[in-house]
């Protein structure tokens, strides 16, 4: 439950309906339903995940009691599957628009570019509300909901797919998801040590302008001078 405090707050407040707007000395980058997507589709996530894993090994077999032991893992992982892909379908919908990739983003598939915007190294004017590499994670991430979809689909019902069929489905859900698992410890660690204020901007919507004006300045010029954004 949010504080008198913070319940108050301007930016809080304006981040419930609004986004791309200046409150103050922030500046409003989610508001209220971009945030439930991002959050909903992380705690489906999860779920999907530590349900998942007991089936996969006895080795995680202590996440199974988390939701009432094995045989409630078996039903209720293919089903939470089911709902995270929906959930990243929305959030797909939602986002695309604003991740449509542009030519500047492809030196993003440098690893050197990667390197560089970790040990924040990288000072590039251009970068707007999302850099080049948040684009191509949110496309990869749909592109591996895709993946756990289809193979997960093919190991719900295995005896409905021919043998070949069913041993590729178990070796890319498998590989899938390692890179999935990989990639959110990834966005993890990029949303909080790498860049502080990125996941205080999923909790409460807003960030300093000396962050945006730091990390995505030219989201930071359409937005606090009336920069027209670019296509």
């Amino acid at each position: 439950m949010a504080s008198p405090v913070s319940a108050a707050d301007p930016g809080v407040v304006r981040a419930r309906r609004s986004e791309d707007v200046v409150v103050g000395d922030h500046i409003v980058r989610h508001r209220l339903a971009s945030r439930a997507i991002h959050w909903s589709v992380g705690a489906l996530f999860f779920v999907a995940l530590l349900t998942g894993l007991p089936i996969w090994t006895p080795v995680f077999g202590w996440s199974a009691p988390l939701f009432g032991g094995l045989h409630v893992c078996r039903w209720l992982h293919p089903w939470a599957g089911v709902l995270f892909f929906l959930g990243m379908l929305v959030m797909f919908v939602h986002w695309g628009s604003e991740m449509r990739l542009q030519p500047k983003d492809r030196e993003w598939l440098r690893p050197a570019r990667l390197l560089q915007y970790m040990r924040h190294q990288e000072n590039d004017p251009e970068v707007g509300k999302y850099n080049g590499g948040q684009k191509l994670f949110f496309f990869a991430v749909a592109l591996g909901a895709v993946g756990l979809l289809v193979s997960g689909l093919v190991l719900w019902f295995p005896l409905s797919f021919p043998r070949a069929v069913s041993e590729a489905a178990t070796l890319l859900h498998d590989v899938t998801f390692i890179l999935f698992s990989v990639a959110i410890i990834l966005h993890i660690y990029l949303g909080t040590a790498a860049e502080p204020g990125t996941f205080h901007s999923m909790i409460r919507g807003t960030v300093t302008k000396r962050w945006a004006r730091f990390h995505h300045p030219r989201w930071y010029r359409e937005v606090v001078d009336g920069q027209p954004p670019r296509r």
